[in-house]
């Protein structure tokens, strides 16, 4: 499990780190930007919420023991996307929009809880 688990969520991480620099990068495929393209306020600050939540525990993918302790973190990031491919995919006002957003977030619980049985 360690080796794709650990690039897993150092991805993670690194993405996360970029939605909280630069919030319109979730924002431009959620389609909650204006028709300007800036990111309203109250997005950003949701989005950054998001990038806090998902960095911390890509961080726990990459730094945790093997184990108990590494599972639960996994865990914690299938159960994450698996909310936002739900939440997304339900709520997003641009149905395009949640169609592929929640398709990506499948994709990417699929692939970390995967992650949980390949060496």
């Amino acid at each position: 499990m360690p080796t794709l688990t650990r690039v897993l969520g150092a991805a993670t991480a690194a993405y996360s780190a970029t939605i909280i620099a630069a919030p319109q990068v979730l924002a431009k495929p959620c389609r909650l930007t204006t028709v300007t393209g800036s990111t309203p306020a109250p997005v950003r600050t949701l989005i950054k919420g998001i990038g806090a939540r998902d960095a911390a525990i890509g961080v726990a993918m990459m730094a945790a023991p093997p184990g108990r302790v590494l599972r639960t973190a996994l865990a914690a990031r299938v159960a994450s996307d698996a909310a936002d491919a739900l939440i997304f995919g339900l709520t997003l006002p641009d149905k395009r929009a949640r169609r592929k957003v929640a398709v990506f977030a499948v994709f990417w619980a699929a692939l970390c809880a995967i992650s949980a049985v390949t060496r």
